[in-house]
This record gives C-alpha cells, structure tokens and sequence, in this order.
C-alpha cells in the first residue's frame, strides 16, 4: 500500500519577508510573471519592481483578473511565453495564487508563492481549483509537484481583513476530520495514495491550535497586531492545515463547499466559511458525539464563522435547492466518497437539513 506525503520545499514565515522576493526567485529563474491580486498590484507593484530590478530579475507585473479559469489561466501563459518568464510568482489570495500555480505548470517553469492573506490552505499544496468564468466549481487540477517556496509575510498578513484570517479558520477547521475519515476508510488523497500517520498528527495539531489560539488571534487580527497566537494560527490555516488535508485526505466538508457554489446567494461567501457550515455537515453525517459537535459550533460562534444555511445567504432552503447541492457534493468523482460508510444525494441531503437545524438550534432561531 502506497503512502505519500508532500509538502513545498521551503516555507518561510516572518515579518517583511515579501521585500526579500528577488532574492529568492533569484534563485529559480532570471525573467518573473508576477502575479498579482488587485490590492497587492496597487500597494506592492512599484516596490516589487525596484526591488526586482535592483536585483538583475526582469519584472513582469500582471493583475489577477479575479477567477482561477481555465480562460484566466491560458491568459496567462501567453504572457508568459511572449516575454520568456522562466519563473512564475503569485501574490495574494488563493484564486491567485491557484492560477499561478496552474500557469507555472502548463508553462513547466518553478513556482514562488506569496500569500497576502492567511485564508485558505491552498498556498501549500500540489492543487489547484478551477472554477467557470461564473465562478462555479469546475475541477480539481491535481499538479505533480508543490510549489518551490512559500513565503507567508506576517506584516502584510496581519493587515488584512479579519474575515478572510477568520474564513482561513474555517478551511483549516475541516482538515483533522476530513484527514481521520479518510484514514478509517483507507482512502487515498489527492496524491492518488493513502494517508501518512504523519499527515494526521499534522491535522489534528491544525485543530488544537486553532480551538486554543484562534480567538486570541481573531481579536488581534482586528487591532491589525501579530502576537504569539496570530503567528501560531498562519502557521495553522497554511501550512498544517496544507500538508494535513493533502497528504491526510478530504472527505465531506469540501464537497459539500463545492456543492454549495451551485446556489449563486452563496457565492459572495468566501471558501473557509463554506467549509466551516461543510464541517457541521460532515460531523452529524458521521453522527459524531455531541461533545465534538458542540466543540466545533462553540469554536464557529467565537470567531464568526457560519454554522447555518440563512448565514451563507441561503434564506430560503427549498427542497429542490438543497437537493441539487446534495447532488453536486455526492458525485461520483467528489471527495465525499472518503467517508467510511456509503454516501449518495439523500444521505447529503438529510445531513445538510440536520446540520442547519442543529446550527439554527445553537443560534437561537429554531
């Protein structure tokens, strides 16, 4: 039985460490794509393009253009090829660097990673999501490497919106359960082999960290501050929550993120807050007991993060709505199949309902 773990070459986490970029694409390449989201393009371009510069490494800036498409992607690649880039770098949030990530490899050229947020896991990964141009869920672009370094800059980080840390929560939230389903069904993860020990004991301190850390470092996130629990919680949210679901497994959460961007009132939500509602939905589908259930909500109500289908903007949960989620999560090629027990759209269904309802119970509205 083959068993994998992956992770990025090099991840680097401190304050100030984006300025250092031109010393470590250096490294790989000598002509940059640098691509940026919106707001790194307007605070970051000019001090990048000294820098770069001072460095002797051709600087081509590039603005994200908002989804990890296919259309965005192939985009990409012709600049790419028109000013000979040998190196691709990515700055900002996870669709961006997703879409550099997926460039660097239809261009066969290394990859540097530089999230300006700590909201996802996906900086880590050998994984890219694609979505259509209307921002729904195409597939899963599995990538045969990880990205050679990952710098995560805490001055830039600790500035962000403290909804996109808090959505970062959410994303990491899953990874020990989905990481545990998968090791009980000996399933395989996104590598196409079977969970490491490893990778597990990863996840699992993703978790602990994130229930003994993540409100301290919510209410210091707000004040725009990095203390000891903010550092611990990026650190959480990107890498062990990276290696953990990679190398550990996905299971229901992230399906069920997935299904839930066929209901278009929930696309103004962001990835984590889905996966965090996904959780809850794991959690009764695997009728976890009520001690675990009640940690995990009493961890989303402290932070902010979504236990119920009114709060990702799902007012009106019809039957017909949340069966086509069940369905969309329950396809044949989804993660959902992880779990240690058989699952179709009805065992989906009843389990998002359950989910909502225990959600609405805890929030007073039952």
């Amino acid at each position: 039985m083959q068993k994998i773990i992956m992770s990025p070459s090099r991840y680097v986490q401190g304050a100030g460490e984006v300025g250092k970029l031109p010393e470590h694409v250096g490294k790989f390449g000598t002509s940059a794509l640098v691509l940026m989201s919106g707001t790194m393009m307007r605070t970051k371009a000019d001090e990048l393009k000294s820098n770069f510069e001072a460095a002797g490494i051709k600087f081509i800036p590039e603005k994200f253009n908002g989804e990890c498409s296919k259309v965005e992607i192939e985009r990409l690649q012709k600049i790419v090829k028109a000013n000979g880039c040998d190196v691709v770098v990515g700055i900002g949030g996870g669709k961006t660097l997703d879409t550099a990530k997926s460039v660097a490899y239809y261009e066969k050229t290394p990859v540097v990673i530089a999230p300006s947020i700590a909201s996802t896991d996906a900086p880590c990964s050998a994984l890219a999501v694609i979505y259509t141009e209307d921002g729904i869920f195409d597939e899963y672009l599995v990538l045969p490497k990880n990205p050679e370094l990952v710098i995560m800059d805490t001055d830039i980080i600790k500035d962000a919106p403290a909804r996109l840390f808090v959505s970062g929560m959410g994303d990491a939230l899953a990874t020990y359960f989905e990481a545990q389903a998968t090791m009980d069904s000996n399933g395989t993860t996104m590598s196409g082999a079977h969970p490491t020990k490893s990778a597990l004991a990863l996840a699992e301190l993703c978790y602990d960290t994130l229930i003994e850390d993540g409100l301290k470092a919510k209410l210091a996130i707000e004040m725009k501050v990095c203390t000891p629990a903010v550092e611990n919680v990026i650190e959480a949210n990107t890498y062990l929550s990276g290696v953990g679901f990679e190398s550990g497994g996905l299971a229901a959460a992230h399906a069920v993120h997935n299904g839930l961007t066929v209901l278009t009132e929930c696309h103004h939500m962001y990835h984590g807050e889905k996966v965090a509602f996904g959780t809850l939905v794991q959690l009764i589908m695997e009728n976890r007991s009520m001690d675990e259930i009640e940690e995990v909500i009493d961890f989303c109500l402290s932070v902010g993060l979504p236990i119920t289908l009114g709060e990702l903007g799902c007012t009106e949960p019809t039957p017909e709505k949340i069966m086509a989620v069940a369905v969309s999560a329950s396809d044949p090629g989804e993660t959902i199949h992880n779990e240690p027990f058989d699952v179709d759209a009805d065992v989906v269904y009843a389990a998002i309902m359950a989910a909502d309802a225990m959600g609405r119970l805890y929030l007073g509205d039952f």
